[in-house]
């Protein structure tokens, strides 16, 4: 039976004692030859220096167990809660907590952990883990990290853009770059069903937007008033042809959806942008379009490498009455101009 031992100090002091039993058995001993001594004190002596290897060991091993026990921060009925799993909602997070919050925000954060836990292990015990709808959320989400981890993996070899891609698309999108301009438009908001023909003709011939307003408000139109600023950058490039083409104080319609959006430029301003400011935003836009088109080749790969058999039809629930499909012809883009008109709606929309 091996002995056991209460702490490290109990350790080292048996060591200690086994090591003067050693060398008092070896002294006593009736040895007569000096050459035997010498052989049997060597292997006393190798005897003792493992001794203090396997004291060391032991001492290490134990030293490691405090100091991963030192990492707990909070015991929740027999499950730790560490400071790893702390990081690592502060990491996913992605939020830049000041220095002077941070004491504050890591209890809240232990709290919000131990609350967890504790709805965790009484889910548990009530077999919530085991209900149908929960085991396939799991599985689901499961299946979405393994599948976004095969991908970062295949991708992280993905060579970033040089900086000859990132000087050619720079020069190719000068109205983006040293070009840019930033818009300072108004813009009123109103129903679709509010488009009679007489408000579009009264737009065509209004020379500002408070006209319009002010007609709006005559005949009690509801509308919404809103201002917004925005570069070339951060508008579809259709949006942006049409827009340097105006005058200032001209006015836009743009039908969106169920709405129409009257959109009027107070001011334009040139903000050019050199190579080596655009260079990073750039560049990071390369690289995921790049990353993009890699995913789209993986997937068109394993695809090809697969065998994939569709078993049972899918039935169309959605599927058009004879009144939306005429109703969807009516408006179907018949050329490239609707397409791009189609785009500035959408265009104005986001802003």
């Amino acid at each position: 039976m091996s002995p056991s031992f209460q702490s490290k100090e109990h350790f080292v002091f048996s060591i200690e004692v086994y090591f003067v039993v050693i060398r008092k058995l070896f002294m006593h001993a009736d040895i007569s030859s000096w050459s035997m001594k010498n052989i049997l004190a060597e292997k006393a002596n190798r005897l003792a220096a493992m001794a203090l290897l396997a004291s060391v060991t032991c001492l290490t091993a134990c030293g490691s167990k405090e100091k991963v026990a030192s990492q707990s921060l909070a015991v929740v009925n027999g499950q730790e809660i560490t400071v790893h799993q702390m990081n690592d909602e502060l990491m996913r997070s992605n939020v830049q907590i000041p220095a002077e919050q941070k004491e504050l925000a890591s209890k809240q954060l232990l709290e919000s952990l131990i609350d967890r836990q504790l709805l965790q292990g009484q889910a548990v015990k009530d077999k919530v883990d085991r209900d149908p709808a929960v085991m396939q959320a799991i599985e689901r989400a499961k299946s979405q990290i393994v599948a976004q981890a095969y991908l970062e993996k295949r991708l992280a070899a993905n060579a970033k853009p040089t900086k000859d891609e990132i000087k050619v698309y720079f020069n190719q999108h000068p109205e983006i770059f040293s070009q840019r301009k930033i818009f300072d438009m108004s813009q009123l908001i109103f129903a679709k069903k509010d488009f009679s023909s007489e408000l579009k003709v009264l737009i065509g011939e209004s020379k500002s937007l408070e006209e319009v307003a002010s007609w709006l408000t005559l005949h009690k139109m509801e509308f919404v008033r809103s201002k917004m600023v925005k570069s070339t950058l951060e508008m579809p490039l259709e949006l942006v042809s049409k827009l340097q083409s105006m005058k200032k104080g001209q006015l836009m319609v743009v039908q969106e959806g169920d709405r129409n959006v009257i959109v009027a430029i107070n001011e334009v301003k040139e903000v050019p942008v050199t190579l080596e400011i655009a260079e990073p935003q750039i560049g990071q836009f390369l690289f995921d379009q790049s990353n993009k088109l890699a995913s789209q080749a993986e997937l068109a790969r394993l695809r090809a490498d697969a065998k994939i058999e569709y078993l049972t039809p899918l039935k169309d629930t959605t599927a058009p009455t004879p009144e939306t499909k005429s109703a969807a012809a009516s408006v179907a883009p018949s050329s490239s101009k609707k397409n791009n008109d189609d785009a500035l709606k959408r265009g104005i929309a986001g802003l």
